[in-house]
């Protein structure tokens, strides 16, 4: 499987962040495998597993809880790039979330985004996948945080979500998500997320054009085909990614998602020369791995994110995949020694 990777802008707005917080960013890029001179270059992209380390590394040196959790910061440094363009040019949040939802990958194909509509208006729900390593929570939340920033910064309105879920536990301080989001979010969840009114997605985007939404929009998708984005059984998986927690998902579930008849589906994978079934274990395999990375997320748990029925088929999966039990797996992940040495990124 092609490793998970993050977009050049979106690491080198992390460093910079890192820069401003007064963190020696260049060395820590440099512990992290990180090549801090290949984020000037647009075909960059990292390995998410090193941008995880990145942040691991930032936390210990900063020392405190917190990092990345201030407005401020992600609303400056928290880089979207072409993505954010082609937002800033569309009507509204509403109709320029429905393309985020395909274009989240040109920023990171590890992190899924989609909405949820509920009675009291729209949930944005963001998911990281394809780690091999835990994630480190000020991962998550800058990503969360830079979000909801970027609502704010696109319709010029001081937007305060109605709730906001994350999976990461509660802090021992409290204050700094206070002041982050607006409200304290409520810990430990099943997802990260957070609420807004239908009224604040349908605010009208002063910036919006028309013609440069047209070109913008143009221009992420020729990414996105660059990227490999566009092949059916990348989007297969991606979309298996989101919906693998509530059960088992059917081809033609999934092909219904990608707004295409089974049939079409069938046919347009079978010209990758890939099958349904594969493309599922493959996207569970990357997911296990991911799942029991974390410790917090019992056997039984990680088996329902899963999709399994019951724990033994986790048991049965987890031979076939890594030649272990999934507990033996968990050990060997957690005990294993951090990547130490730099490499060059992919380009």
């Amino acid at each position: 499987m092609t490793p998970r990777t993050s977009s050049a802008a979106w690491v080198r707005g992390i460093a910079d962040m890192f820069a401003a917080e007064g963190l020696p960013a260049a060395q820590l890029c440099t512990e992290a495998g990180i090549d801090l001179a290949a984020l000037h270059l647009p075909q960059t992209r990292v390995d998410v597993d090193r941008v995880s380390r990145l942040w691991e590394l930032a936390a210990a040196q900063y020392g405190k809880p917190g990092l990345g959790l201030d407005r401020n910061l992600t609303g400056r440094y928290g880089n979207v790039d072409l993505v954010g363009y082609a937002l800033a040019s569309g009507p509204n949040l509403l109709a320029g979330f429905q393309h985020l939802q395909r274009h989240m990958a040109v920023i990171s194909d590890a992190t899924t985004f989609e909405m949820e509509r509920g009675p009291r208006g729209y949930w944005l729900v963001l998911s990281h996948i394809g780690a091999t390593r835990p994630i480190p929570r000020q991962r998550v939340e800058f990503a969360v945080l830079t979000l909801l920033t970027l609502c704010g910064w696109l319709t010029r309105r001081e937007l305060t979500p109605l709730a906001v879920e994350l999976i990461t536990p509660p802090p021992a301080d409290e204050a700094r998500y206070r002041s982050a989001f607006g409200l304290l979010p409520h810990f430990s969840q099943p997802a990260n997320r957070f609420l807004l009114a239908e009224a604040d997605l349908l605010a009208p985007i002063p910036t919006h054009n028309p013609s440069l939404w047209a070109l913008h929009e143009r221009l992420v998708e020729t990414e996105l085909d660059h990227l490999g984005q566009t092949l059916a059984s990348t989007r297969v998986r991606t979309e298996v990614a989101r919906i693998l927690h509530l059960g088992e998902p059917r081809r033609e579930d999934v092909a219904a998602r990608l707004h295409l008849t089974d049939r079409t589906l069938q046919r347009r994978l079978q010209a990758e020369s890939v099958s349904y079934q594969q493309l599922l274990d493959d996207t569970r395999r990357e997911l296990a791995g991911q799942y029991l990375s974390d410790e917090r997320r019992s056997l039984a748990e990680v088996a329902d994110l899963l999709g399994f029925a019951d724990q033994s088929n986790l048991f049965r999966a987890c031979k076939r995949w890594f030649g272990m039990p999934p507990g033996q797996y968990r050990a060997h992940v957690l005990h294993a020694e951090p990547e130490s040495t730099a490499s060059e990124q992919g380009a």
